[in-house]
């Protein structure tokens, strides 16, 4: 079975995306998953619409940017145009965002909670909602996918702690069949596993900045990196932030190197639990376009 792909509508290549998505179904690839950046929840939209039997959805839409009432509106659009296929991911986002946007938000868990009581509330007047998948990292947000959504969705998780994260859910939870349970996994296909590694690290490097992954990567055993790191942001030095990535660190949290490598290492994301593994691709030759011809090839 094919992994899922995470896609991004990038300004002036936005019809080229999706005829790129229409190929991903003809290709075999098992999901799209569209995060915010690039209106991810526009772009699943026009897939319910080039789209015939792929799976897709948001991961993740951004709580604080609509109204719960807005976005139960188009998430009832997508979900009878696609004929169910659609899945809405959503979260809370992070500092930085939330600083960008002039946002202010409260408690996640109780803000998530009330969004969703929110969204699934107005289904009698804007028609059946979707099944609703939270982004997670740390134990107590895995736990309310568990008790209010129909899934839940990881970003940059490792693996060495995915099976530890998952005890959070109950066993039937876990088990059933229509919850979701996936993980985006940024990913470089190239022979030279060192410029691979390299993109990856680049990749990553926002993202180790920001302190509720810190805590969450701490919590899976990566303390000595995580220390490393803030001493480095401290001094903002990004070329210290990526030598603290370490090796270990890395191949936990993404994939790269051959393309075998990377389907062996997809094979191993799936027998830690995760149902949907959603790979973002890079590429150490180009952009987004040439990253999918890789990941294409690859699974070819």
């Amino acid at each position: 079975m094919k992994p899922a792909a995470s896609l991004v509508a990038v300004a002036g290549r936005r019809r080229a995306t999706l005829e790129l998505a229409a190929r991903l179904e003809r290709e075999g690839f098992t999901g799209i998953y569209c995060p915010s950046p690039g209106d991810g929840l526009a772009l699943c939209e026009a897939l319910a619409l080039v789209t015939r039997e792929i799976p897709f959805g948001t991961s993740i839409a951004h709580i604080y940017t609509r109204h719960a009432f807005e976005y139960a509106q188009t998430a009832a659009v997508i979900h009878e145009l696609s004929g169910g296929r659609f899945r809405f991911g959503i979260g809370v986002s992070h500092g930085p965002a939330h600083e960008r946007l002039g946002l202010r938000p409260g408690k996640p868990l109780e803000d998530i909670r009330r969004f969703v009581a929110e969204v699934k509330g107005h289904a009698p007047q804007v028609g059946a909602v979707p099944p609703i998948t939270l982004a997670t990292l740390r134990r107590r947000m895995v736990a309310l996918a568990g008790e209010i959504a129909e899934g839940a969705v990881w970003a940059n998780g490792a693996r060495s702690h995915m099976v530890e994260s998952l005890r959070a859910l109950p066993a039937a939870t876990r088990e059933a069949a229509g919850f979701f349970i996936g993980n985006m996994v940024p990913v470089c296909i190239d022979e030279d596993r060192a410029a691979a590694a390299a993109v990856m690290r680049k990749t990553l490097t926002p993202y180790v900045k920001l302190a509720n992954y810190q805590k969450y990567w701490i919590e899976a055993g990566y303390g000595e990196e995580m220390a490393a790191v803030r001493a480095a942001v401290a001094h903002r030095d990004d070329a210290a932030v990526q030598a603290a990535m370490s090796e270990r660190w890395l191949g936990d949290v993404t994939l790269y190197g051959s393309a075998k490598a990377v389907r062996d290492g997809v094979e191993a994301w799936q027998a830690t639990g995760v149902k949907t593994v959603i790979l973002v691709p890079s590429s150490t030759r180009g952009g987004q376009m040439v990253a999918f011809e890789e990941l294409i090839a690859a699974y070819r």
